[in-house]
Order: structure tokens, then C-alpha cells, then sequence
């Protein structure tokens, strides 16, 4: 038996839309990388792009179970020594809600140059309006 391996021109890549409004933010990281990276297709290999396109829309209005909402902290650094600062994902939720959805998902894809790849097909609005209309997302279930 023969092992077929997709290659990176696999064909038309399928555009999805989600609402965040209803989706855990943990659960909808989880899909989201999943059709990110491909695998809920018959094609999926692991070193091709074989995922589709996902618009994320609502992102502001991400649950997050338990005490998350104060909790949860962010830390970002740079090279100098005790310059890493924190910031709370409520903060986040007021200044840049698409970043809380992008930052667990991130977390979720490979680290790899391939990661990085699959990270510029994931499209995350604050509000429900989104400039993808053209591309006739279908609603994800």
C-alpha cells in the first residue's frame, strides 16, 4: 500500500466563519487550529498547508470559564534584564480582543516556520462585521 503525501498546491482552500459570542475560549482554540492545520480533511499531512481559511467574529465577547477573566495573565519581555511586563486578560478583552483568540491558538499550532504560515489564515474581528464577504465563508458547526 502506497502512502500519498498532499502536496502545497492541494486546491481550493474552504473559507469558514464562527461566532465567538457562544464558544469557550479554550474549545474554539482547539477547532479553530484543528481546521487550521488541516486535519479534519482525508488529505492532512503534517508538513503541508492543507488547512482552510477561519473568520472569527464576536471576539470580544469570548467566554472564559472559572476565575480567568482576573487571573489570567499575559507576559510579554524583551532582552534586557526585569523589562517583562504583564497584562490581564480583561485589559486585553477592552484594547485588543483579537488577540486573545490568535495567542491561544497560536499556542495550539506547531512552532515552526509552518506555524507561522497557518497563522495568516486566521481572521479575527472584534465586532461582526468582517471585509470577507466575497469569499462566501460557510458558518462552521
Amino acid at each position: 500500500m502506497k502512502t500519498t503525501l498532499a502536496k502545497t498546491d492541494v486546491g481550493a482552500q474552504q473559507w469558514y466563519i464562527i461566532d465567538a459570542s457562544k464558544e469557550v475560549l479554550g474549545r474554539l482554540a482547539v477547532k479553530l487550529a484543528t481546521i487550521l492545520r488541516g486535519r479534519n480533511k482525508p488529505t492532512y499531512t503534517p508538513h503541508a498547508d492543507t488547512g482552510d481559511f477561519v473568520i472569527v467574529i464576536n471576539a470580544e465577547k469570548i467566554n472564559v470559564t472559572g476565575k480567568k477573566e482576573e487571573q489570567k495573565t499575559y507576559m510579554f519581555y524583551n532582552q534586557f534584564v526585569g523589562r517583562e511586563r504583564y497584562a490581564k486578560l480583561s485589559d486585553y478583552r477592552k484594547r485588543r480582543p483579537d488577540f486573545i483568540i490568535k495567542h491561544a491558538v497560536k499556542g495550539m499550532l506547531p512552532k515552526n516556520r509552518l506555524a507561522a504560515r497557518l497563522l495568516t489564515k486566521l481572521k479575527v474581528y472584534a465586532g461582526d462585521k468582517h471585509p470577507h464577504t466575497a469569499q462566501n465563508p460557510k458558518p462552521l458547526n
